[in-house]
């Protein structure tokens, strides 16, 4: 953390702090704006000035006077360019209130960038430059303002010296927001005309402008109400850590993002329904009798009841949401489009949950206009309106009703990169109403009867890599070992229960998941359930391995090199691929991810399918899958 972050956190603790962003179109002058509050409230060190000025020489665009701008543009890239590219994180205090400022880039192709900065924050100042107007940009930026949850904006009319301080330009842009902001929710919107350069209606009322009556910029952030929209929110904590220093202590770690609670008050975890009262609050500097919204706290219970990290304490009578489906607004982060039915993991505040999907996108928002498309995917920088469905329950509010406990993040299995951010809009409580029909006869009693384990046996490799030869081999061996097998090839399947998908990514993703509940349905059955698909994406493969026990998912990877396979192409798919008649192939202009620790790795240079599948059988026995005593000579 930089020096100046560190004098706003050691400044600012008794003091009410106000999260704000600057957004709007490039070049309107964020970062300058920025850069002259910083200054202009005497919160940039002499040092600091002095290499401010210093670099101005080489990388500013004011002449010979400061560039407040390089003061937020720290990157290289950033100052070169002359545009923010990541979003820079500012504190700052005056006598009345403390600040953190997000400064966030304009670039379209930086708008998860900007998404970012607007999560965390209270209210927005939208910069507009004086001679352009509203751009797309602003409008852009104002939409996501509005579904981030913002419901504070400053119109800030910048560069109003360079149209000569005129109130007609400043009327025309005001309105044109106006009108155009009019169905995006906001509470409050004030405009004020500054000038970020000169400092005008920063930090001082400007002569400049004596037909404006409103208050400066530095006024308004420092008076404007923000407590009253969350001091009436429930109680909400998520529960951080589990704190057991000793066998006489148990604490919950975690900070109260909503409401309060007192010693003494009756509370409820949320997932479980577990009611206990609270013993203790307990801090590094005592105890309190009472913990408020930002208070970092240990909570002790009255009663030895099952508490996780993840978990949220709540108040009986005002209980979140528990649902393990719902309906968000996500935005993608990631260059690799979201596909729906493809496993994700997501974190939910403290709650991470380790497979989901987003099962259906219900349409695509226009961010430039705000209107609904019809969309089969999400590409990097756009916003969809999605139905998500998690493993296990998770435990939220609505966006709307608190976004603390509303917002989530999605993460890539593969690379466990932050791929997406959403706002839970409700839960589907379609899904709280089926329940597991209870049935007499299990996998466990459906196995015995066969003498043999259930599994999934999942062979995956390129396409002509030899894994239908081998699982065929496979199935045939079992069969003569009275073993009771069933054989899904991908081939097969699209013959019948997968014939209306197509080869796309998204037709894929959901090819794999309907054939790994098919294999489910067969293990629950006391099957083992031989499957040769290329599956070419560890996330479709952990998906399916998801869907049954600990040691029942066997992958078995065939590792037959490209040039292997092209030169085999038994059914000439690569040398239509490579003459551009099929599209998307895997191996040619498609990925495929291999598997890191298969637990049966098949080399097939130099090895007979007989040999191989002979591999596979002792994986089985090793593993108990099947015994030798069962073997039928025929």
């Amino acid at each position: 953390m930089d020096t100046d972050a560190l004098r706003g956190f050691t400044s600012t603790d008794s003091k009410d702090q106000l999260r704000f962003i600057t957004c709007g179109s490039v070049d309107d002058g964020k970062s300058t704006l920025i850069g002259r509050l910083l200054h202009d409230s005497k919160m940039i060190y002499e040092d600091q000035l002095q290499a401010l000025a210093r670099d101005s020489v080489k990388h500013g665009t004011t002449g010979d006077a400061i560039d407040f701008a390089l003061l937020v543009d720290g990157l290289e890239a950033e100052r070169e360019q002359g545009i923010t590219i990541d979003v820079a994180y500012r504190f700052f205090t005056t006598p009345r209130r403390s600040f953190m400022v997000a400064d966030t880039p304009g670039h379209e192709q930086y708008t998860r960038n900007m998404a970012t900065g607007a999560s965390n924050a209270q209210l927005a100042v939208i910069l507009i430059d004086a001679r352009k107007g509203v751009l797309v940009q602003t409008k852009r930026h104002s939409l996501i303002c509005s579904l981030l949850g913002i419901r504070h904006v400053v119109v800030a009319v910048n560069k109003i010296d360079l149209v000569d301080y005129r109130k007609e330009v400043f009327d025309r842009i005001v309105g044109d927001y106006v009108a155009f902001a009019s169905n995006l929710g906001f509470t409050s919107i004030a405009a004020i005309p500054i000038s970020a350069r000169y400092g005008d209606n920063i930090i001082n009322r400007s002569g400049s402008t004596d037909w404006y009556r409103g208050s400066c910029l530095l006024d308004y952030l420092e008076s404007i109400d923000m407590q009253s929209e969350t001091a009436g929110l429930p109680f909400r904590f998520p529960v951080q850590w589990v704190n057991r220093p000793n066998l006489d202590f148990r604490g919950y770690a975690g900070t109260v993002v909503s409401g309060s609670i007192a010693v003494g008050d009756e509370i409820i975890v949320a997932a479980s329904h577990r009611n206990s009262r609270v013993k203790q609050i307990v801090t590094y500097d005592g105890e309190l009798a009472r913990a408020e919204a930002g208070d970092a706290v240990t909570i002790t219970l009255s009663d030895e009841i099952d508490v996780s990290r993840g978990d949220i304490l709540a108040q009986p009578t005002e209980r979140p949401e528990v649902a393990d489906q719902f309906a968000a607004r996500v935005i993608w982060m990631d260059q690799e489009a979201m596909v729906p039915g493809r496993s994700y993991a997501f974190r939910i505040g403290t709650q991470s949950i380790a497979s989901g999907s987003i099962t259906a996108i219900k349409y695509k928002i226009d961010v430039n206009t705000g209107t609904h498309l019809a969309a089969r995917t999400l590409n990097l920088n756009e916003i969809g309106f999605c139905n998500i469905t998690i493993a296990l329950p998770a435990t939220f509010d609505p966006y709307e009703a608190n976004r603390r406990t509303g917002s989530f993040i999605v993460i890539d299995r593969y690379s466990n990169r932050t791929v997406g951010a959403g706002m839970i809009a409700f839960p589907l409580r379609r899904a709280t109403n089926i329940a597991w029909q209870p049935l007499s006869l299990g996998k466990k009693e459906r196995a015995a009867l066969k003498h043999q384990k259930p599994c999934i046996i999942w062979f995956t490799g390129l396409s002509g890599a030899g894994k239908s030869t081998i699982a065929n081999l496979v199935d045939q061996k079992l069969f003569a070992m009275s073993n009771h097998t069933v054989l899904l090839d991908g081939d097969n399947l699209r013959h019948g229960l997968n014939r209306d998908l197509g080869f796309t990514e998204a037709d894929r993703v959901e090819n794999i998941r309907r054939a790994g509940e098919v294999a489910k349905l067969m293990v629950d059955s006391g099957l083992i359930v031989i499957c040769s698909f290329i599956s070419p994406h560890k996330a479709e493969r952990d998906m399916v391995r998801d869907f049954v026990g600990d040691g029942e998912f066997i992958e078995v990877f065939v590792d037959t090199p490209i040039d292997e396979c092209v030169r085999r192409d038994p059914k000439g798919l690569y040398y239509k691929a490579k003459s551009g008649k099929i599209k998307n192939f895997t191996g040619i202009d498609a990925p495929y991810q291999p598997p890191s620790a298969p637990e049966v790795h098949l080399k097939t240079l130099d090895q007979q399918p007989e040999q191989l599948a002979d591999t596979v059988l002792s994986c089985l026995v090793t593993r108990g899958i099947i015994v030798l005593t069962n073997r039928t000579e025929h």
